[in-house]
């Protein structure tokens, strides 16, 4: 049985045109193997536009109904091809994790480090875009054009507040989620993790507990140890994040004195938090006056026709510390990020000139120019197709090669969540992949508990052909072989 599209009240458009064909292909008007109107049709003949037919079309891919076709459209879904389910909610344990399990993820993170710059291995671990996907050329222009506009070719210091072409940039795309930033509000750091840690000194002590989504990223994980902060580790759903029941009921006990959350697509399991559950949450928030420390690094590889709002998008008390990058998006290496620390803009100052005195001018202005000149958002639009694409074409290998799997289904970012049987040891599994030239990430580096031992986290960063494809059905063999291994009698 197909799992029933989210409805949400009033409903978007495009969830109007997906629950009318949803009713035509349950009530067999439209029977499996039969192919929809054409996207641009569709758009005519409804009077709405191309992105709103797309986007309804995604959603009833993403539920199961409807699967796409290369160089052909879309297709009514067979029956008896099923998609894989989605992976179980979790349910990360309550108590402080033991120090046994902290001597077992940092040994495991450091032999996953050992393996991201090895050229034999297929890098389907790594969360940054490939560089082909990447506009170097422009990037190269805009650096030497950086030079040409700074004082000095831009060997000088900046502001502890960051440099303004970029601050004034930043605020100015906010608009697009609603933001009404200025660049006042904003200081520029080296990324967004240092951005992250810039937050966390400020409202934090040690001793203190930051709660998070379970599982959650491991640098986030390792950087709350390094500082003595207890992590909060919260049941967190595939497709609509951490359990917000959860949450409330930490809060009222008065467990909490920060929380940090990836509202949209998270990593490593790439859910998204529904608008009605951000208001909620920043609801949440003010009434225990609590802030919220909010990466928001993935929000713009979004597959829908809109960006989905961050939760800054809903502060009024300024609670949210707003955190993003180009580093998913643009540059990885030019260490570019910000963040919009609402009632805590002097303590983020004064901690960014103890710590870091300025932020490297020449990168962040290079970027500064590249978004005022517009062509950000030309690249964004490419870059969510290239990863659209790649994600049908990675999860269509994963459906058919991995057996007994349960796989995320994103709608956004790059990140598959893959879930194998109780039992099966997805640690095993990733040094067996090293072997046969393949990097994967394993579950148990994103948490700080005995937990996601079957699981791991792959990237459809890397554009998909023929050596993707082949690294897959290998892959699939292995999972194979792991599954047997954990089902023979002991």
């Amino acid at each position: 049985m197909n799992p029933a599209l989210p409805v949400a009240a009033p409903l978007h458009k495009y969830q109007v045109v997906a629950h009318h064909l949803a009713a035509q292909i349950r009530g067999g008007v439209l029977r499996a193997g039969d192919k929809l109107p054409s996207v641009r049709v569709l758009s005519r003949e409804q009077g709405l536009s191309v992105s709103t037919i797309l986007q309804a079309y995604y959603a009833l891919e993403a539920s199961g109904l409807v699967e796409v076709r290369a160089q052909s459209g879309y297709y009514v879904r067979p029956a008896g091809r099923p998609t894989p389910a989605l992976p179980t909610p979790t349910q990360p344990a309550a108590h402080p994790p033991v120090a046994a399990a902290f001597s077992e993820a940092e040994n495991l993170i450091a032999e996953y480090a050992a393996h991201m710059h090895r050229p034999d291995l297929l890098p389907l671990s790594l969360s940054v875009p490939d560089p082909s996907v990447l506009p170097v050329a422009r990037l190269a222009e805009a650096v030497r054009r950086a030079q040409q506009q700074l004082p000095q070719a831009g060997t000088r210091y900046e502001p502890v507040q960051g440099n303004l072409l970029l601050r004034q940039q930043i605020a100015r795309y906010s608009m697009l989620w609603g933001g009404q930033l200025t660049e006042h509000e904003l200081v520029t750091t080296e990324g967004c993790m240092a951005a992250i840690s810039l937050c966390l000194l400020a409202l934090t002590k040690p001793g203190d507990t930051l709660a998070v989504e379970s599982p959650t990223y491991l640098g986030v994980l390792q950087l709350a140890r390094a500082l003595g902060r207890q992590v909060l580790e919260l049941p967190t759903h595939p497709e609509t994040g951490v359990e917000l029941d959860a949450l409330a009921g930490h809060l009222a006990e008065g467990r909490v004195q920060v929380c940090l959350f990836t509202p949209n697509f998270t990593n490593p399991m790439g859910c998204c938090m529904p608008e009605a559950h951000k208001r909620r949450l920043v609801q949440l928030l003010e009434r225990y006056q609590v802030p919220l420390i909010e990466d928001d690094l993935y929000g713009d590889l979004h597959f829908g026709a809109q960006r989905p709002k961050p939760c800054k998008a809903f502060d009024t008390s300024g609670l949210v510390l707003w955190c993003g990058s180009v580093s998913k998006t643009l540059a990885p290496g030019y260490r570019v990020g910000w963040v919009a620390p609402g009632r805590y803009l002097e303590q983020i100052k004064r901690l960014k000139l103890y710590q870091q005195v300025a932020s490297p001018g020449l990168t962040h202005q290079a970027i500064g120019y590249l978004l005022a000149t517009g062509r950000y958002e030309l690249h964004l639009q490419r870059l969510r197709r290239f990863l659209l694409d790649n994600y049908r074409r990675y999860a269509r290998a994963i459906e058919q090669h991995f057996p007994a799997t349960k796989v995320s289904r994103p709608q956004g970012g790059f990140l598959l969540w893959v879930e194998l049987p109780a039992g099966v040891d997805a640690t095993a599994l990733f040094r067996r992949a090293a072997q046969a030239g393949i990097s994967l990430a394993p579950g148990r580096m994103f948490t700080l508990h005995e937990q996601y031992h079957n699981c791991f986290r792959l990237s459809y960063g890397l554009p998909f052909g023929e050596e993707v494809e082949a690294g897959l059905v290998r892959l699939g063999g292995l999972v194979r072989e792991a599954i047997d291994l954990a089902q023979m009698p002991a």
